[in-house]
């Protein structure tokens, strides 16, 4: 069964749900349709009982690149401002209101996903940078093909990061490895992002599809209760009930740092094409 929206696809491999950003003209990157869609159909998998794994996947070798840059820059979605700023208190100058529309629905989508009484698998073909990598690492597994490639990305435009990977970045690789993702930004490809803990596997692109069906299958086949029983105790070792909040802190952070000249010089490079100058000589 594939049941589709304008940019999220359903599909269905008996007691498996796929859910596939579909955007490639802008590498899967989110606006707020988009991710509207995207929370819809993470909570529509992650709350049905005949699911028993779930996979999320990007289509058109990406997986996703995060907010829509330019959707950013256009003002996003003028309804969706007046629901989140309300007469009564005029909308700032700059941009994290529209970051908010974007990031409202895809911090409740990640919130579901991680709770999820059931294995969710991210299978990475492509790049993962930004909301994509939080969204990456938000799932149980990560699989990615060897032409996959991880970024965190956010400082390049002068944010500082949000979609959960401030909360769970530390938790997966540590204090000192988290700082230098963060402060140094490089690009991982599947090889080493496996080396630092961020990847569980790495399948060939040949045939990349038909492994992660099979893990998830192997995962569908399994003890789904207890499963989801593990995962629960898991999460409660690691902290994730603070993940709501923390979802909370990174999204006041961030719409601080958008209304700010740092994302403003970042944006206007990132259009651009060029280095961003946020300082010094």
């Amino acid at each position: 069964m594939d049941t589709r929206v304008e940019h999220v696809h359903i599909e269905r491999s008996g007691p498996v749900g796929v859910l596939v950003l579909d955007r490639p003209l802008r590498f899967n990157s989110l606006d707020v349709a988009t991710a509207r869609e995207l929370r819809r159909a993470g909570l529509q998998l992650a709350r049905d009982e005949d699911v028993r794994a779930m996979v999320v996947c990007g289509a058109g070798g990406v997986f996703c690149s995060g907010a829509d840059l330019k959707h950013i820059r256009d003002g996003g979605e003028a309804a969706e401002l007046g629901y989140l700023s309300p007469a009564a208190r005029a909308v700032p100058d700059g941009y994290g209101e529209v970051f908010k529309q974007i990031l409202e629905y895809l911090h409740s989508a990640i919130s579901e996903i991680r709770r999820a009484p059931k294995p969710v698998i991210a299978a990475v073909d492509g790049v993962a940078a930004a909301g994509g990598f939080g969204l990456a690492m938000a799932c149980d597994l990560v699989v990615a093909s060897e032409r996959a490639s991880f970024e965190w990305a956010y400082g390049r435009t002068g944010l500082s990061g949000a979609e959960s990977s401030t909360f769970l970045l530390p938790r997966l690789v540590g204090l000192r490895r988290a700082l230098e993702l963060v402060l140094l930004n490089p690009r991982l490809d599947a090889r080493r992002a496996q080396e630092m803990g961020l990847v569980t596997a790495v399948y060939p692109v040949e045939g990349f599809d038909a492994e992660v069906m099979a893990l998830a299958r192997r995962l569908a086949e399994g003890p789904t209760a207890a499963y989801a029983a593990a995962k629960a105790l898991l999460n409660e070792a690691a902290g994730v009930d603070r993940l709501d909040f923390h979802l909370d802190r990174e999204l006041q952070q961030l719409t601080r740092c958008a209304d700010g000249p740092e994302f403003a010089e970042g944006l206007q490079a990132f259009l651009g094409k060029r280095t961003a100058r946020f300082g010094g000589p």
